[in-house]
């Protein structure tokens, strides 16, 4: 487990203070009463970003920027200089800004970098910090596979491998409201990052300086089937779901999905010698959806059931 040196007081740096993971570290800053500035430029903008980092000189940059697409990384299929200027100039410029400069640098990526095989089957050893990308069936996923292969150079950098993440609340974009309001489901066992556990964790990691690429899930693979099953038993017990087959999936997106386990022992290490605690992915699920529950009594009482997403059919 590799780590930069230094001594100097903290000061950390935000660059994606607009996104959904960006709104968590803030408040994951603000209680940790860290020291921390949040950055304007984007990061496709190198001369922007150099001087910010001038200005603060802070010793800890968190980089939660990016592009995913809106709805979907369906769209990076049709917009792929904008995808690259962000998820592979951009994570580009900072790495080396802050490499110049002796920062401790951590990118929030992807893990959606590899798919099942012969020698990774389902139920079987799961992909290793060490194993090369396997998955390319979209853009969004083959140009994060170039780029971390990239990103090995950079020894003040942090890769952070995150896979479908899960928060408390219903957003849009946490993978349980997504599978939610699909009319349909496949049901492949995946690894996942439920973000409650996960982001402080993050925190830890980077306050130790920590360098690499960490497999940033909780460990396990739960499928999509026992998840929904939970928010059915927990959230709504009206709820209803339909599989189908990846094939059949296929044939309505413009890009595959990526369907994998990772292993988490590099990471549970890591996170052994800071202190930290995550549970198995079932149990981090379980414990997310109760918490999902008793924010929406909170919000709306007992009778919350009609502020749940809708299937997409029904909008």
């Amino acid at each position: 487990m590799a780590a930069v040196e230094g001594t100097q007081t903290e000061k950390w740096m935000l660059i994606g203070k607009n996104g959904w993971l960006g709104g968590m570290l803030i408040e994951l800053l603000k209680v940790g009463n860290k020291n921390f500035v949040l950055a304007d430029s984007r990061t496709q903008n190198r001369e922007s970003i150099a001087a910010e980092l001038d200005e603060h000189q802070p010793t800890h940059v968190l980089n939660a920027s990016g592009q995913t697409g809106r709805p979907n990384v369906d769209w990076c299929e049709s917009h792929q200089a904008e995808a690259l200027r962000s998820n592979v100039i951009g994570a580009m410029n900072v790495a080396d800004l802050c490499e110049e400069r002796g920062i401790h640098h951590t990118l929030y990526a992807t893990g959606c970098i590899f798919e099942y095989d012969a020698t990774h089957p389902i139920g079987g050893p799961g992909f290793t910090e060490e194993d090369t990308p396997n998955f390319d069936g979209s853009f969004y996923s083959k140009t994060k596979g170039f780029l971390e292969e990239m990103l090995k150079s950079y020894s003040t950098t942090m890769v952070l491998r995150v896979r479908m993440p899960i928060s408390d609340d219903l957003a849009p974009r946490n993978f349980i409201t997504k599978i939610v309001r699909y009319d349909r489901v496949v049901n492949v066992p995946n690894s996942m990052t439920v973000l409650t556990e996960m982001m402080p964790a993050s925190v830890a990691m980077a306050e130790a300086k920590l360098t690499g690429i960490y497999n940033f899930c909780n460990p396990g693979a739960v499928s999509h089937n026992e998840i929904l099953d939970m928010y059915r038993e927990i959230v709504d017990p009206s709820f209803t779901y339909e599989n189908f087959t990846i094939e059949e999936q296929n044939k309505i997106l413009e890009a595959k999905r990526s369907n994998n386990e990772l292993d988490a022992t590099k990471l549970m290490a890591a996170l052994a010698e800071c202190g930290v605690h995550i549970n198995e992915i079932h149990e981090a699920c379980r414990l997310c959806i109760g918490r999902m529950r008793e924010g929406l009594i909170a919000e709306h009482g007992n009778n919350y059931h009609n502020t749940l997403p809708k299937k997409l059919s029904q909008m």
